[in-house]
């Protein structure tokens, strides 16, 4: 890649993957790549990366992998990391995203790593205040970092991106995970194909040469990828499908079911799972598995783009 050529991230916010270039993405694996051999070395993980930069993680849902490996990777770079949560802050006495952004960004951050219930928060974010702003997700709109990490654990595992078929399984009307999957996979050249139940599919399809499914048999022959979405259980009050029993057996994977996919099938999930319902233990502790790599990962990625962000860094 030739001077002009180069690609940086430097000073960009993070808000969804629809604006990153393949070269963009590019960047962020092969930065992962070298982050991941920190987090596996023994002894200090600490890089001066980040030193004298300030970063805050403000969550207004709960997280577990998201939240904490965000905390991690900050602070392998030597970052000063505050995480702030909506249950114990300002925010339980009524006080308005705007202004919490502002607090924020009055004590002198650098970044802001949030996750909000309402699609569209972290745009919002950037037009109010100038720290770096990282989407750990909004709403049902985007989750970019998971995506990323994603993309990662199928490269660490296959070798390769370009032409793999990835099928993604479950609830996609309301997931932010597979609208930035889809906006990932397809610009690195990957097959895209989405399964479910018609009611959890989208209505108006947002997305150029990806294939629907209502058969999850159908979309999995062949597949070299399965990611699987956790169904939210907390929409079921809506009757998006008839029971919890007749999901398992009509979209639920599990062994028999991976017989129609390559024999080398990668098996993803975003967390947390439901065990039973979704995916089976079989399959989540099976050699086919990486769901625990990912979250490895989601820290080597999550620490590309704080450094990358931050700290500069270009793909030539």
């Amino acid at each position: 890649m030739s001077n002009e050529d180069a690609v940086s991230l430097f000073g960009k916010s993070v808000v969804a993957l629809k604006n990153f270039s393949a070269e963009e993405i590019h960047l962020v694996l092969n930065t992962a790549r070298k982050m991941k051999q920190i987090i596996r070395r023994g002894g200090d993980k600490k890089l001066p990366n980040l030193r004298g930069k300030a970063i805050v993680n403000l969550f207004y849902e709960p997280s577990t992998r998201t939240r904490t490996s965000f905390e991690l990777a900050g602070k392998y770079l030597g970052a000063d990391v505050v995480s702030i949560n909506s249950g114990t802050s300002s925010i339980v006495k009524g006080e308005s995203l705007r202004d919490t952004l502002r607090t924020i960004e009055a004590m002198g951050v650098d970044a802001i790593v949030m996750r909000h219930k309402a699609e569209g928060a972290a745009d919002f974010a950037t037009q109010v205040v100038k720290p770096i702003i990282i989407n750990a997700g909004d709403g049902a709109h985007a989750h970019p970092s998971q995506a990323l990490l994603d993309l990662f654990t199928i490269e660490q595992r296959k070798g390769r991106l370009v032409g793999l078929k990835v099928v993604i399984v479950g609830d996609i009307l309301h997931s932010r995970v597979a609208r930035s999957d889809v906006y990932a996979m397809t610009k690195m050249g990957m097959n895209v194909h989405l399964a479910g139940p018609k009611t959890l599919l989208p209505r108006f399809f947002e997305f150029d040469g990806v294939t629907l499914h209502e058969s999850v048999d159908e979309a999995i022959q062949g597949a070299d990828v399965i990611n699987v979405l956790r169904i939210q259980l907390e929409r079921q009050q809506a009757g998006l499908f008839p029971s919890t029993r007749e999901y398992a057996r009509v979209f639920g994977i599990n062994d028999d079911r991976l017989r129609l996919a390559a024999d080398d099938v990668l098996i993803l999930h975003p967390g947390p799972q439901n065990k039973g319902l979704e995916i089976s233990s079989e399959v989540t502790y099976g050699e086919r598995s990486a769901i625990q790599e990912q979250v490895q990962n989601g820290v080597a990625v999550r620490m590309a783009l704080l450094d990358l962000t931050l700290n500069g860094g270009t793909n030539s």
